[in-house]
């Protein structure tokens, strides 16, 4: 009987899973991750997503087992740990999914290459991390969509394949090592209020979300103290999740508010498509504006302040803590934070997206950068100068201010929408505020500044 490798990456699941169904047909398999040492190298062994992984490894061991197989975990340099593998198992190909980062390409092409010296094949496979593979839609004379709404159209009109069951069984090799799982139990650093992670608990929100949210998702989706998202962009980002079930399950449950949810799924993959096509995108700017940024070195105080939620401006502050303790921020609290630090501070984008990246379990280098290109009005948004103010923001998303005094204990003895202007508080009530600073910046001198910086003033 040949043998198949499955190499597992960011797509830790069983159900909806091309890779692993093409390698089980009539074969056995060895299901290998690899803790790819270039992968800690980079910097990107986050606290958090390491917690996540190990999570996310355990569970999917487990559904192995369950199937007759188990999870084989090595660690070191990918492509030489795989070639070892091949090697132990005699086996003849190997699948895996297909990414779009420049790192994942040429960990792709170095493992093509050694594959075939040996005389092994490599199989890589869309629509595993996304619903429309990266190039499925192109507009005419163009190698990607830059504008999300003409992409949509034409994302939205794709055929989607099939989504599919996790296999019955799996059949694995004797004789195959395997290092020991990791366990979050030891490490440091993880925030406070850490989700949990793996297929099994995904698919139970995932159930759950659509029998009950996601009919109010189109009007709740911004409402910060409801916090009636879906988070399943954790579950995404490891693949616990199949973004080709998801958009399957939401389209026949219907109505205003999965088609909403879909439209975001759609903007997950059009940040994909960009980064497949423009890889620099992940450090460079993808529309420049000839930024003379403030510097960590110009702007360190500030800088401080916004990662430590001391800006004095309570939304803006709110959702930073929330992402400390959670290691996850309301998509509306990512918006308002970053358009303070690139547009009011006048911060380089990259400071706050690798802070984000510090400290997100979802922190996916396509959302993550090109997002916060968007805010900073250097990516894809055809208005790069909007400046989102938090004052406004607030008393519109957070209008009772619940959410502020959710996550800013200093602020919870003020009541109702004043909680936003704290420093407006007079004689009591002022003296009720205990500790919370005044407002790093005002408003109308960073807006004045920034104006000035992009030729707008």
């Amino acid at each position: 009987m040949n043998v198949s490798v499955v190499l597992f990456t960011s797509d830790l699941r069983l159900h909806d899973h091309p890779p692993l169904r093409a390698a089980n047909d009539a074969r056995e398999v060895v299901p290998l991750f690899v803790r790819d040492t270039g992968v800690d190298a980079a910097g990107f062994a986050a606290p958090n997503r390491l917690a996540f992984l190990a999570d996310c490894l355990r569970d999917l061991d487990a559904g192995l087992r369950e199937r007759g197989g188990r999870l084989v975990l090595r660690s070191g340099d990918l492509v030489e740990e795989v070639c070892k593998v091949v090697a132990e198992a005699d086996a003849d190909e190997v699948h895996m999914a297909a990414d779009v980062s420049a790192y994942a390409h040429r960990r792709e092409q170095r493992l093509r290459r050694a594959l075939e010296a040996e005389g092994r094949r490599l199989h890589i496979h869309d629509t595993v991390t996304t619903a429309v593979a990266p190039g499925g839609v192109t507009p005419a004379g163009s190698d990607h969509f830059a504008v999300f709404t003409p992409y949509f159209r034409q994302w939205s009109a794709q055929p989607l394949r099939e989504a599919f069951g996790a296999p019955r069984s799996v059949r694995v090799p004797e004789g195959i090592g395997s290092e020991e799982l990791p366990s979050r139990d030891g490490l440091s650093g993880l925030s406070e209020g850490l989700a949990e992670g793996g297929e099994t608990v995904a698919r139970k929100r995932v159930t759950a979300w659509l029998r009950s949210g996601v009919q109010a998702y189109e009007d709740r989706h911004d409402d910060l103290p409801g916090d009636a998202t879906s988070r399943f962009s954790p579950h995404l980002h490891f693949g616990t999740l199949s973004p080709v079930e998801l958009v399957h399950r939401a389209r026949r449950a219907g109505g205003p508010g999965a088609e909403a949810f879909v439209r975001q799924l759609a903007w997950r993959d059009f940040h994909r498509q960009v980064l497949a096509a423009r890889q620099d995108a992940a450090t460079a700017d993808y529309r420049t504006k000839h930024d003379r940024w403030r510097s960590e070195r110009t702007a360190g105080e500030e800088i401080e302040a916004w990662k430590e939620g001391r800006t004095g401006y309570p939304v803006v502050d709110a959702a930073m803590r929330q992402l400390r303790h959670e290691g996850w921020m309301h998509n509306r609290g990512r918006l308002l934070t970053a358009s303070f630090l690139t547009k009011t501070l006048y911060v380089d984008w990259r400071v706050g997206a690798r802070y984000f990246l510090d400290l997100l379990v979802d922190g996916d280098v396509a959302n993550n950068q090109l997002n916060w290109q968007w805010m900073a009005g250097t990516g894809t948004d055809s208005r790069p100068n909007r400046v989102l103010n938090p004052v406004t923001q607030a008393k519109r998303y957070d209008p009772d201010g619940a959410y502020v005094r959710r996550w800013i204990p200093e602020l919870a003895a003020v009541e109702g929408p004043s909680v936003h202007e704290p420093w407006k508080l007079r004689g009591l009530d002022r003296a009720a505020v205990d500790g919370y600073p005044d407002p790093i910046v005002d408003l109308s001198e960073g807006l004045a500044r920034f104006k000035r910086a992009r030729g707008k003033d």
